[in-house]
């Protein structure tokens, strides 16, 4: 409606335009007397007929170059078609306005293909990428980034030494580069790069790259630390093997009865010394990796099943007795079966060992919603024992590389001092919480919280039946 009134508007202005000078000009003639009246008055009609044609034709191609042009400001995708023109002049202005659209849109899809190929390479990028605004905010981050940070970005961008960064990238053209570590929650070596984009006068906009540099770093802090604790704690046994081999080829050489009792003793640190290093290099392992996060979706009580039913052994040569509580139809979690499966077994090869002959051990799994201690739903895993119980001044130190609380009867039951280190590396790389709780004179409880898997539901759980396993008949029972 209000272009058809526009075009009327048109029409009655080209119509006054064209057909004013005629129309005055036979007036001008009857007055002289030039002209006849009658045909004065059939010359001013005429021109007022020609005037109107004009007008109209005029107005619907001028209305017809209007559509033309809202059609390329509004974009719909739909093909240019050219426009058939009257006007002689207009037409010509018509096919080189259709020419200059197509070419325009060409030129437009073609830096859509750009800017969409130039986004994908971003979104690909294995390492994290931010786009902050003025005001520090994320505009954009690619897949990496989300995936490295998610909601820990803002305790990112809080830090000193890249606030700092950002400020200095905000006044300078070059881009500007810090290092910087993150200590929660989890310890992380970055490398940051901040680059300026955007004309002067644009408002800024800032690239943020970080490098994970981590796994560099923990390398080398590996190499130093595997060297200092491996001579450390083999140094002992080592000393002992050399001891006995001088005494073997000296005074016990012709006394059978010291030779089998010496072997004995060389076989055990041998065996010490072997522990020692596999925990070491499992360690290392685990280190290089904890940063991180794991990516298999994986349901647990089959892994639970698998770690009680490797401890039968152990159980029957300790006389003790595994309670097992899991609950049914527990949410997946994230998780490297392999390393859960190796942290189970330390927590369960600590129970049975510290918690003394004949001990009862109980294994829970269950759901947790509700819990103040952690940010989301999760499951908890619980090993406990009723041994003599740890001190609580020990228990902030458990988890250090060769910590014991008794160094004697560590080394008695053939403990390396790595296994909690271990098991906090682990549950560090699985975004979880490791919560130790001991009674002296009562027993000892180690506790695992793991998040579910992204878009897991959560659904009644039932809570299983109290199965008391004896070593002989030792099976995780899933009751319900």
């Amino acid at each position: 409606m209000k272009a058809t009134g526009s075009a009327l508007r048109a029409a009655l202005a080209a119509l006054v335009l064209l057909g004013a000078v005629p129309a005055l000009m036979f007036l001008l003639l009857i007055m002289a007397g030039d002209l006849h009246l009658h045909a004065g008055l059939i010359g001013i009609a005429i021109s007022a007929a020609a005037a109107l044609l004009l007008a109209v034709l005029l107005s619907r191609d001028v209305a017809a170059l209007t559509a033309l042009m809202r059609a390329q400001r509004s974009d719909q995708g739909d093909p240019i078609e050219p426009i058939a023109l009257f006007t002689p002049g207009l037409r010509r202005l018509g096919h080189e306005v259709v020419r200059l659209m197509r070419t325009e849109r060409r030129r437009r899809a073609q830096l859509e293909r750009i800017a969409a190929a130039d986004r994908s390479l971003l979104d690909r990028l294995p390492d994290p990428l931010f786009l902050l605004d003025s005001s520090r905010f994320v505009v954009w981050c690619n897949p990496s980034a989300e995936a490295a940070f998610g909601s820990e970005t803002a305790s990112l961008l809080r830090h000193p030494l890249l606030r700092a960064a950002l400020a200095e990238a905000e006044s300078s053209a070059l881009p500007v580069r810090a290092s910087l570590s993150l200590a929660s929650p989890l310890a992380r070596d970055l490398d940051a790069v901040v680059v300026k984009v955007g004309a002067p006068d644009d408002p800024v906009r800032l690239f943020l790259w970080l490098a994970d540099r981590s796994r560099e770093r923990g390398l080398e802090r590996m190499r130093a630390d595997f060297v200092a604790n491996a001579s450390h704690e083999l140094r002992t046994p080592l000393a002992s093997l050399i001891g006995f081999i001088d005494t073997l080829r000296g005074p016990a050489a012709d006394d059978p009865e010291a030779q089998h009792r010496f072997l004995g003793i060389m076989a055990e640190q041998a065996a010490r010394m072997q522990a020692v290093i596999g925990d070491l290099l499992s360690l290392s392992r685990i280190e290089m990796t904890e940063h991180q996060p794991p990516e298999t979706i994986l349901f647990l009580p089959p892994v639970l099943e698998r770690v009680a039913a490797a401890m039968e052994p152990m159980l029957t040569g300790n006389q003790s007795r595994l309670l097992t509580r899991i609950a049914e139809d527990l949410p997946r979690v994230t998780a490297d079966a392999e390393q859960l499966a190796q942290l189970f077994s330390n927590l369960l090869d600590n129970a049975i060992k510290y918690g003394g002959k004949g001990g009862t051990i109980q294994l829970d799994a269950r759901l947790v919603t509700d819990d103040s201690r952690f940010e989301s739903p999760g499951i908890m895993v619980s090993v406990a024992d009723d041994g003599p119980g740890i001190a609580r001044q020990h228990l902030p130190r458990l988890t250090e590389r060769f910590y014991r609380v008794d160094k004697g009867r560590s080394r008695a039951v053939g403990g390396t001092g790595l296994g909690l280190a271990i098991v906090k590396h682990v549950v560090a790389r699985h975004r979880g919480r490791l919560l130790i709780d001991s009674i002296e004179g009562e027993g000892t409880t180690f506790s695992v919280w793991l998040p579910l898997a992204r878009g897991q539901s959560i659904k009644p759980i039932v809570q299983s039946n109290e199965t008391m396993l004896p070593q002989s008949q030792m099976k995780v029972a899933r009751k319900g």
